[in-house]
């Protein structure tokens, strides 16, 4: 199966104003990140906030300028494309965001919302659009007579149903889900997922979901991302890691999800110590300050995420 998305070695890296000369640092949001996604395939990408999640699917959408790094993405080098090539390959790749009522025009109608894009790409005539507009509110669970109001006169799961039906108004290969349900209540949560899982089915997409809830990425995804300071320091499918966790991090998160089930024993792992800053990361392995099974030369020596085994990528010296 083929790469529809490919990330190489991407830093997006933010200035801090300060100091005589206007800029004194920068922070390592991401820093050398590489990722690969096949088509049909969900990635999960998870870890603790502020480990550079968000910071990466907006790199990968090129909604925030990256500082290095390579994008692939359906054959095209993004940054090789001129202005109307990237407008066209837009199309292809959309993304939900967290917050599905600040991500919506308040002025604007559902209709007009979903059928926006539609019309900014030039797809189709009016009446075409009010048809697929329609057509998509069904897809989502929506009645087509929803779309004249407006998004204050929904729910945060019906608003969020609204965001699904905009990013597939173009026809996407790929849709990026940034916490696309971390503010909805748990009932509803269920619903998204399981209508998320609907629709890729039936529009053959490409996932990849960012997300703090390992319960959520472990349900709806196939392979799973490790992040923590702005790099990627796991990787490997939802079952072998969530079986066998092998980098000290992903087995402190694992640790940490809970059970509804109160006697079952449980082996929690506490890291100690805060997270470094990403103006001033640590020497070496960014992890060291907290591992429980730093050895000598951890501080020193920054490990490669490297293939452990078939499928499964650590970066660890010891893992």
């Amino acid at each position: 199966m083929t790469n529809l998305l490919t990330v190489e070695n991407l830093k997006v890296h933010f200035p801090v104003k300060g100091g005589f000369c206007g800029y004194s640092d920068v922070v390592h949001a991401v820093d050398g990140v590489n990722l690969t996604l096949k088509k049909g395939e969900t990635l999960g990408i998870v870890g603790e906030s502020g480990c550079g999640k968000t910071t990466t699917g907006l790199g990968i959408m090129k909604l925030v300028e990256k500082t290095q790094g390579t994008l692939n993405f359906d054959g095209a080098d993004l940054d090789s494309l001129s202005p109307a090539e990237l407008r066209k390959t837009r199309q292809k790749m959309q993304m939900i965001f967290q917050d599905p009522f600040s991500s919506l025009n308040p002025r604007m109608t559902v209709n007009r919302a979903i059928g926006e894009p539609m019309k900014v790409h030039g797809m189709g005539n009016k009446t075409e659009r009010a048809d697929r507009v329609a057509w998509l509110l069904k897809k989502v669970g929506l009645s087509p007579e929803q779309g004249n109001l407006y998004p204050h006169e929904f729910s945060g799961g019906q608003r969020q149903r609204i965001g699904i039906a905009r990013a597939l108004a173009l026809n996407p290969l790929m849709i990026i889900g940034d916490e696309p349900v971390s503010a909805l209540d748990v009932s509803i949560q269920a619903q998204i997922i399981n209508l998320l899982i609907d629709i890729q089915k039936e529009f053959n997409l490409s996932y990849v979901i960012i997300s703090h809830d390992l319960a959520v990425v472990e349900h709806i995804c196939d392979r799973i991302a490790v992040m923590y300071l702005g790099k990627v320091v796991e990787e490997g499918t939802c079952e072998e890691v969530y079986a066998n966790p092998r980098h000290p991090y992903t087995k402190a998160l694992l640790s940490a999800i809970p059970y509804p089930d109160p006697d079952r024993p449980r082996d929690r792992i506490i890291l100690t110590g805060d997270v470094p800053s990403p103006i001033h990361p640590p020497k070496g392995c960014n992890f060291h300050p907290r591992c429980p099974n730093r050895q000598e030369g951890c501080d020193l020596v920054e490990p490669d995420l490297e293939m452990k085994s078939p499928g499964r990528k650590v970066a660890c010296h010891y893992f």
